[in-house]
């Protein structure tokens, strides 16, 4: 894929500027119209972006409407709900030593945005931070992954063709475009991919102290314990660790079990992924590739030669087509690529523990997860989740906190900063700005130096 020039970029940058200066993104009713404009393009746009996504990772119609299409659509359509209410002028109340005045918050767009999206499910997590733009009242810049030629393209023909340019435009091209990106100024930059990356994303956004949101990852525990229900918990692992073959942000990357039961439930897992994808996962279409031979390689890896650890069960590979078979490796080392890498692939480390506290330590000993996830009794569940820190967590779940709009969706610490979804995706875009309506005809003296009334008005106060 040809990179964007970097003189395009900034006319690009320069024309969205002119464009949200002129006011016209401002209005209700055109951020309404540009809303329901995108969700009849996605309509507009589906079968080709389908196709796309099948010939970049392999990955089925129905896995694409579940986890791309159907949670940008419903994004949107949950802003065309709300979104008058969201940007509504709100009343506060005033404090006494401020009466006769009245006290606002009104809503504002931060401005041009910068959205960059990786490749793992490159329409959800480039198309759904672009809704909150839109709803806030922003122009946007949209950078598509360039592991996924097919998809970025189709994303590319799809927001040309339906915006101008000077509102909402596509740059393609591989790192030498987002460095070319970052040094544009921006009003606020979202940004989703690798806590590495995020670190560069945030130090460009620190030269012109430029807002940020960054979604980022790491690994995301399970943590099982002996009065779980084994079948649930492996059902839903594997389910949770097949989705696009474990390329999820959220994907369970590693399991912390009792010891008691790490047998049945490693059986149990690998039952429940022939169930979910037939005897042979290579064979159906429900099963994502590794998105690059770099990605094969690294995730192949954990599984054989110098960086594997622990005893494998599965680990079939086939690096023509990227495949890589649902695997377990057993007992780890602690310091292991596998056990300090984020693995991005359908490798599921399994280590024991006697205590719950002992897992607890773990986790809390290691970088903030993206995501926790914890099998057994509600209590404990609770316990847990108190003890530790995540973005997010499921107590007898994998995923699907991403999936309600109404609950924040964002990292803590190495995993990332700010949220979104719902109405924080217009929040992460809005700037909540103080306004004071003081009357002209009523100016009380007691503010005024030299402060005559300064003991009556301490007395009122308090």
């Amino acid at each position: 894929m040809t990179n964007t020039d970097p003189a395009r970029i900034r006319e690009l940058n320069e024309l969205q500027r002119q464009y949200f200066a002129s006011g016209i993104t401002r209005d209700l009713h055109f951020r309404k119209e540009m809303l329901r404009k995108l969700l009849a393009a996605i309509q507009q746009w589906e079968k080709p972006l389908y196709e796309a996504l099948w010939t970049d990772l392999h990955k089925s119609e129905q896995e694409a409407f579940l986890t791309e299409v159907s949670l940008v659509t419903g994004e949107i359509r949950g802003h065309l709900r709300h979104l008058s209410r969201w940007a509504r002028t709100k009343c506060k109340p005033t404090p006494m030593q401020m009466l006769p005045s009245r006290s606002r918050i009104v809503t504002e767009p931060l401005g041009s945005a910068l959205i960059i999206a990786p490749w793992n499910y490159p329409f959800q997590l480039l198309l759904n931070p672009l809704v909150g733009a839109i709803s806030a009242g922003c122009t946007a810049m949209l950078k598509p992954s360039p592991y996924v030629p097919n998809v970025s393209r189709v994303i590319g023909e799809m927001i040309s063709q339906t915006f101008d340019e000077r509102y909402i435009a596509v740059v393609q091209g591989n790192r030498e475009v987002n460095t070319q990106l970052l040094a544009e100024r921006w009003d606020i930059i979202f940004f989703t991919g690798s806590p590495v990356l995020g670190r560069t994303v945030m130090a460009a956004a620190a030269r012109n102290l430029t807002p940020v949101v960054l979604e980022l990852g790491g690994k995301s525990p399970c943590i099982i314990t002996s009065d779980a229900d084994i079948r649930l918990a492996a059902r839903r692992i594997a389910w949770g660790k097949a989705l696009n073959a474990g390329q999820t942000c959220i994907a369970p990357d590693y399991v912390l079990i009792d010891k008691k039961i790490r047998d049945a439930f490693v059986d149990e897992y690998l039952r429940q992924v022939h169930a979910l994808l037939g005897e042979d996962p290579q064979e159906t279409e429900h099963f994502v590739r590794m998105v690059s031979d770099k990605a094969f390689a690294r995730v192949a890896s954990y599984i054989s030669g110098p960086e594997a650890s622990g005893t494998v069960r599965g680990g079939k590979t086939d690096p023509a087509t990227r495949y890589i078979e649902p695997t377990v490796i057993l007992d780890p080392a602690p310091d292991s690529a596998v056990m300090t890498t984020e693995i991005f692939g359908p490798v599921l480390p399994v280590c024991t523990f006697e205590t719950l506290d002992e897992a607890v330590d773990f986790v809390n000993g290691r970088e903030k997860p993206l995501a926790l996830y914890f099998f057994g009794k509600l209590s404990d569940g609770k316990s847990v989740v108190r003890y530790t820190s995540s973005g997010g967590a499921c107590i007898n779940d994998t995923i699907m906190h991403i999936v309600n709009e109404k609950v924040p969706f964002g990292g803590v610490g190495n995993s990332g900063m700010g949220r979104y979804h719902g109405k924080l995706s217009f929040d992460a875009f809005t700037h909540e700005r103080a306004v004071i309506i003081t009357p002209r005809r009523l100016d009380l003296p007691f503010r005024y130096m030299p402060y005559k009334l300064y003991k009556l008005f301490r007395k009122i106060l308090g």
